[in-house]
């Protein structure tokens, strides 16, 4: 099976880095997939989510403020001014996250209906991955 090495991260550090099979990007142009082989780019990223679909079939999902993303056929580099991973082991865990997702977009972005859009994206994710 083949895969992408994804790195994520921010000036405080690594947010995520692993192998990947699929990743979404919420491009400046729109939302673009990436999976292995994939044509070199680089392109600015807007206030949204990535999706990552894990080597073992997982969704994972990191939203960020805005961004950088390098492209090629075998990896994938996010440079975000700022991330938050929507983790956790519990539901407590997973709403905290989402409340600091929701803090980070405020910051980006004014506008309302991105932030609603995002987080219901994010919130309607984990529920189906619970």
């Amino acid at each position: 099976m083949e895969t992408l090495k994804l790195d994520i991260v921010t000036p405080e550090g690594s947010i995520f880095s692993n192998d990947v099979k699929s990743i979404t990007l919420p491009g400046s142009e729109g939302e673009f997939g990436v999976l292995p082989g994939h044509v070199g780019v680089v392109t600015t990223l807007n206030a949204g989510v990535i999706e990552i679909e894990t080597k073992d079939g997982k969704k994972e999902m990191v939203a960020v403020n805005w961004g950088y993303a390098k492209v090629d056929e075998k990896s994938v580099d996010v440079l975000a001014d700022g991330a938050v991973d929507i983790a956790g082991d519990s539901e407590g865990e997973i709403a905290q996250s989402i409340t600091k997702a929701r803090k980070l977009l405020e910051e980006a972005t004014d506008n309302n209906v991105v932030i609603s859009s995002v987080v219901s994206r994010i919130e309607t994710l984990v529920k189906s991955s619970l």
